[in-house]
């Protein structure tokens, strides 16, 4: 028998120490990246104090903002995954007519994640618990951007009586994913994937190294952490279910409504572009449906804007808000006189 026979093949002890060499960097990339992480999310709240405060809603807490004085309190609901910083063009404006609050949604800015579903009906119950919480009277006025649309619709639906009016800012509406051309389902899909990666990511800093954080310190502080990513996350995921709970809320009545809708004509570099005109136009045909929830229901094409009508072009946001704060103290007078 050779005296070779049963000595190990040449190259493998050199394959191990590769291999364990390969694992240990990337141990120790992983847990750079997560003090990197930490340290510069501790770091930006500390130098951009929060506004407003924290709120128990019922073992979580939740962020809500409030400046201005007078009645009725305007709410503001922001988009899918957006913290309450994506008002801050238009609420220091809507802060001389009356109370304005914006707030952030459970998992979402500085309010803590919740252990319920992140649809619609919840996220309304959510709001009502914090408004309640806070002190804040009824009735208000709901703003909703996107699909804050959605939680707005679902608020009215549940507390009636508590909502005096409503201000819908390119809002979402609950049959867009039947209406929109198929093609555009395939581009959420990789929405969606895209999204949990960046969920997958966070934790090790790499968004916040690539530049993908925004470049606004306060909004770095607000929204570039990994709860806020799993909340949009989440809500995004349960973008259909909450479009079928608002689907069957029906009439809004005669409500005081304006509704908001971004330039068809702005460019959409997101959307390929053989689907961009079919896409504008039934966006355009349902928020002309949006409009015609109340009897009293407005609409404003935002000339120039894009989705963000609140950051892109805010004096008509303010000026929609202000014009239903003007019709619900007309009514609240009316009433009042004998």
């Amino acid at each position: 028998m050779s005296a070779t026979t049963n000595s190990p093949a040449p190259g493998h002890p050199w394959l191990r120490i590769i291999v364990r060499t390969v694992f240990v960097l990337v141990i120790l990339l992983a847990t750079a990246g997560f003090l990197y992480e930490n340290i510069s999310e501790t770091r930006d709240r500390r130098f951009n104090p929060m506004p407003g405060q924290i709120i128990d809603v019922g073992g979580y807490n939740m962020h809500i903002d409030c400046t201005g004085q007078g009645s009725p309190v305007v709410v503001l609901d922001s988009g899918l995954g957006d913290s309450y910083i994506s008002w801050r063009k238009v609420q220091p404006e809507i802060a001389k007519v009356t109370r304005v609050c914006s707030y952030d949604r459970a998992g979402l800015g500085y309010s803590d994640s919740s252990p319920r579903p992140r649809t619609s009906n919840f996220i309304a119950e959510e709001l009502h618990t914090l408004l309640r919480n806070s002190g804040i009277t009824s009735p208000v006025i709901l703003v909703g951007h996107s699909m804050g649309g959605y939680d707005v619709r679902l608020y009215a639906s549940l507390y009636r009586n508590d909502i005096a009016g409503m201000v819908l800012v390119d809002a979402s509406h609950p049959e867009q994913q039947k209406r929109f051309p198929p093609a555009l389902n395939d581009l959420d899909a990789s929405w969606i994937r895209e999204e949990e990666f960046l969920e997958f990511v966070t934790p090790f800093g790499i968004p916040r190294l690539l530049g993908f954080c925004a470049h606004d310190v306060e909004v770095r502080a607000a929204e570039c952490n990994l709860h806020s990513v799993r909340e949009g996350v989440a809500e995004l995921k349960a973008i259909s279910e909450s479009a079928t709970q608002t689907a069957s809320t029906g009439s809004l009545g005669d409500m005081p409504l304006a509704v908001l809708s971004h330039d068809p004509n702005t460019p959409q570099p997101d959307l390929p572009e053989d689907l961009v005109k079919p896409t504008n136009d039934a966006w355009q045909q349902m928020q002309t449906e949006l409009a015609h929830l109340s009897t009293r229901g407005t609409q404003v094409i935002a000339k120039g804007s894009g989705h963000y009508i609140q950051l892109e072009r805010p004096g008509i946001v303010v000026d929609a808000v202000r014009k239903i704060v003007d019709q619900v103290r007309q009514n609240s007078t009316q009433v009042s006189q004998p």
